[in-house]
């Protein structure tokens, strides 16, 4: 049992690991990019599904976890449901305010790059702090 749960919390681990460099990603293309539709092209085929798997990796590992230890709901678990939900919460905003965009106006584009990229630098400082604070505990 004890190896399973080891493996467990190398997994979870991996899957921090994966969902921050998902969201370093999202960064690079928002960054380069020039074009609205383009973005949004590559957002909608390419990037949302990442970050959801990525995201989804997490919780379920997660969810395993908390599974394993007979749910017992400690302070450092209840933070990490937050922290779940706190950024299934931004990417929502961020995907819905980049769906409404309007293409025809003239450099909304260069509008949106700082509201999402904001929304991602708070979720990499997110994602950074929770794990080395767990890093630290185990």
């Amino acid at each position: 049992m004890n190896e399973m749960y080891s493996m467990g919390l190398s997994i979870h681990s991996w899957g921090a690991v994966t969902l921050l460099g998902v969201v370093l990603l999202n960064i690079f293309f928002l960054r380069s990019a020039k074009e609205l539709n383009k973005y949004r092209r590559v957002m909608s085929i390419f990037l949302m599904p990442l970050s959801s798997t990525a995201i989804g990796i997490a919780l379920f590992s997660g969810t395993i976890m908390m599974a394993a230890k007979h749910l017992d709901f400690t302070l450092e678990n209840v933070v990490m449901i937050v922290i779940s939900v706190v950024l299934i919460i931004l990417e929502a905003k961020r995907s819905k305010t980049l769906k409404y965009l309007s293409s025809k106006v003239e450099n909304s584009l260069e509008v949106y790059k700082p509201y999402g990229l904001k929304i991602l630098y708070i979720e990499v400082l997110i994602i950074i702090v929770i794990s080395l604070w767990m890093w630290s505990i185990a």
